[in-house]
């Protein structure tokens, strides 16, 4: 079968100010690097305040509509800013992980990759952070869990700040395993290993700045290969940030576009172990080559394991 690339061009609406490392043009990049690859290509829709309630309370996608200004920017935090369709545009990410969750299980893909921004996985239940605003992530988990009717739904997440949003939204989640590898220590602070949620159902894995591919998949392959294989997934969730790559100006990891073919490669392995498709969500990568070149690369793996 064969890989959605679920997109929309409105995700490009959302603009931030003139220097902040999640432009526009970083969704340009990628969407030019997938252009050649066959792919079955899906215009997003966008998620429903219902959808948005599996993982937020209304009150907060109440708060997060009005925030957008009519004109201008917005600033939320030190990082995280709205425009005139930012609103949309994070909608469209949110909705384009609930249908990419649809097509697979109903067997239309092998799996699916979701190029849209803003990310999502530092997005709390009702604090906006870290330039996302709704966690597309754990959406995809709890739509998998709560309206798929699965009983395991694993995300692993990969980008090189702590994924706090998606482990805070899936804490007291028992039916999903969230596994997490970031640099430490580096923004937002969170992801010690002794976070292992209510249910022991939250790994996270700490990489030392400076540390390349070989410590990454020495770490993989020790603890959260076996992990994986043990919770035997129905379904399996990427938060896809490149930002590990050496080449990025927010992190002092050394990836190269070849860690993130391995692991991509690998984590598809392990789930068609268990008949698990896979939804992948873009999330970080701020060197403009680098993230195109390693979403890219992540997107033929996936081609690959569907093929």
């Amino acid at each position: 079968m064969a890989t959605a690339l679920i997109t929309h061009a409105d995700c490009l609406d959302h603009v931030t100010p003139e220097g902040h490392p999640e432009r526009v043009a970083r969704l340009e990049h990628v969407l030019h690097a997938l252009a050649p690859l066959d792919l079955v290509r899906v215009t997003a829709p966008e998620a429903s305040d219902d959808d948005l309630r599996l993982v937020h309370p209304q009150r907060y996608i109440d708060r997060i509509r009005a925030a957008e200004p009519s004109e201008g920017q917005h600033q939320l935090d030190a990082d995280t800013w709205m425009s005139p369709g930012s609103v949309r545009a994070a909608l469209l990410a949110a909705g384009a992980a609930v249908r990419a969750v649809d097509m697979v299980l109903s067997d239309e893909v092998a799996n699916a990759f979701c190029a849209t921004r803003p990310p999502g996985h530092h997005a709390e239940r009702e604090t906006p952070m870290g330039f996302c605003l709704f966690g597309s992530a754990a959406l995809a988990a709890k739509h998998a869990l709560d309206r798929h009717g699965l009983s395991r739904v694993a995300v692993v997440d990969f980008d090189v700040h702590h994924g706090n949003g998606t482990q805070d939204l899936l804490w007291d989640e028992p039916r999903t395993l969230f596994v997490t590898s970031q640099q430490m220590p580096l923004w937002p602070g969170t992801g010690d290993p002794s976070e292992r949620g209510a249910h022991d159902n939250v790994m996270n894995l700490a990489l030392p700045p400076g540390s390349a591919g070989p410590e990454m998949r020495s770490l993989y392959m020790a603890r959260v290969f076996p992990r994986l294989r043990a919770f035997k997934p129905e379904l399996l969730v990427i938060s896809a940030g490149f930002d590990a790559h050496q080449d990025d100006p927010l992190a002092q990891l050394r990836w190269t576009e070849g860690d993130f073919r391995w692991l991509t490669r690998e984590l598809c392995a392990i789930a068609a172990e268990s008949g698990a498709p896979v939804v992948s969500t873009l999330e970080g990568g701020y060197d403009l080559q680098a993230l195109a070149a390693s979403a890219r690369a992540h997107v033929e793996m996936l081609m690959e394991a569907g093929a």
